[in-house]
């Protein structure tokens, strides 16, 4: 199974728009969105797929965004500052990141298959003993071309591709 991996789209509908058609070309079923989405209004573009979300420092009007996720349907969620899912037999933590220890942490604890984080604005990949821990890229105005990405991890063969936004 892939699953789609975004983080920081900082209300830029634009950018969500062009991500959601990659979900969408790759038949990715189950997103996760790494904080920072901003505001409610931004939810609805990412209609028909699961989305696990968790709050990043920029998050605001947390109740209208905890109801725009439950309103996409299929099992949608907003998860707080911290989300620990297991997708299809895989083992993965989520949070923002803005505490680079913590993802640390997370991803030395060896309980996790994928960390997933956003927050600085760069994608990275890095191995951590058997754990992938992963940063997608950001949408905010002012990120370089080269880290304005997405990524799709194939849980099965545990890899991670990168695709320009």
């Amino acid at each position: 199974m892939d699953v789609g991996v975004i983080a920081d789209t900082h209300d830029n509908v634009e950018a969500v728009e062009r991500a959601v058609a990659i979900f969408e070309d790759r038949d990715i079923e189950v997103l996760l969105h790494c904080g920072d989405v901003i505001a409610p209004p931004v939810v609805p573009f990412f209609e028909g797929f699961e989305v696990h979300a968790v709050l990043g420092n920029n998050d605001g009007e947390v109740a209208g965004l905890e109801a725009a996720f439950e309103a996409l349907g299929s099992g949608s969620q907003l998860h707080g500052r911290f989300a620990e899912l297991r997708i299809d037999g895989v083992d993965v933590a989520m949070l923002h990141g803005e505490d680079r220890s913590e993802v640390e942490a997370h991803a030395e604890s060896g309980d996790y298959e994928f960390v997933c984080f956003g927050h600085h604005h760069e994608r990275e990949q890095q191995s951590v003993g058997g754990t992938t821990v992963l940063n997608p890229g950001a949408h905010f105005p002012t990120v370089p071309e080269e880290h304005r990405t997405v990524a799709i991890v194939d849980l099965e063969a545990g890899s991670v591709m990168f695709e320009s936004v």
